[in-house]
């Protein structure tokens, strides 16, 4: 049987849970195949699980009475007015979720719009996800091209970039890729230490807005250790106890900022 097409409308449908049970394994080996949708996915992933949280309280919310709904003659209880509210908000929960393309982006203005530095930290983690699984594509140009690997990811990102040096941590670098994020691109650098743990350096060009901080998604997994400033944004990204991994990204990072000459 020939495998068919598989596109974004299929990501949904399996956030969904309503992908068919016998496309599965062939929409499984399409994400691993396809980078770009497989982070698409996961980002996906992480703002359903965001609105989710956002949305928990509303249906055990008692239903306002000025909202309550009858027809000619009606008696409506409040049993009937409450399944009425709740599934009201359930059909709202589901169009907010279902709406297709970033599912933050289109109920910007009512308080649940997507931080800067949340799609950073979830672009790296889902990068991260993807690529250090890999052991013989984790890396579009390895380690001993070093030079050509940070020519070329600086001139595609915008920023100078350097491999910081993390021997002293147990770090090595394995080498790098170019990515997509959103409208920009970014730089992925990968480190390996000598039990097989990973570690990636995710770079883009960012905005003035200054942020730092630690990110996990609600799925665990890899967390982040990011920063947001002088037009840059980075993040650390591994599965290394956190303290470790924050000890290992300011240390990065200070090199990569020294390096550009900005510190």
């Amino acid at each position: 049987m020939t495998r068919r097409d598989f596109s974004e409308r299929d990501i949904h449908l399996a956030l969904d849970g309503e992908l068919p049970d016998e496309d599965r394994s062939d929409f499984e080996a399409w994400l691993e195949s396809t980078p770009e949708m497989k982070a698409r996915s996961l980002r996906f992933e992480a703002d359903r699980l965001r609105l989710r949280a956002a949305f928990a309280g509303v249906l055990e919310e008692r239903v306002p009475d000025r909202l309550a709904m009858r027809t000619a003659g009606e008696t409506s209880s409040p049993i009937a007015r409450a399944l009425r509210w709740r599934f009201a908000a359930a059909a709202a929960l589901f169009l907010a979720l279902g709406a297709g393309g970033g599912y933050i982006a289109g109920i910007r203005g009512v308080g649940l719009e997507a931080l800067a530095e949340d799609e950073l930290a979830e672009e790296a983690i889902a990068a991260h996800t993807i690529y250090a699984a890999e052991q013989r594509h984790a890396v579009e140009v390895g380690a001993d091209d070093k030079d050509h690997l940070l020519a070329w990811l600086s001139k595609r990102v915008g920023v100078t970039l350097i491999a910081p040096d993390l021997q002293a941590e147990g770090f090595h670098l394995v080498g790098g890729r170019l990515l997509p994020a959103g409208q920009k691109t970014a730089g992925l650098l990968l480190y390996e230490d000598a039990k097989g743990n990973r570690i990636s350096i995710y770079v883009t060009a960012e905005g003035e807005e200054k942020a730092k901080g630690i990110y996990q998604l609600e799925t665990g997994g890899a967390s982040a250790v990011y920063w947001l400033d002088e037009g840059w944004g980075c993040a650390v990204v591994g599965t290394l106890p956190q303290d470790q991994l924050l000890d290992v990204g300011k240390k990065a990072y200070r090199q990569l900022l020294a390096g550009a000459g900005m510190v």
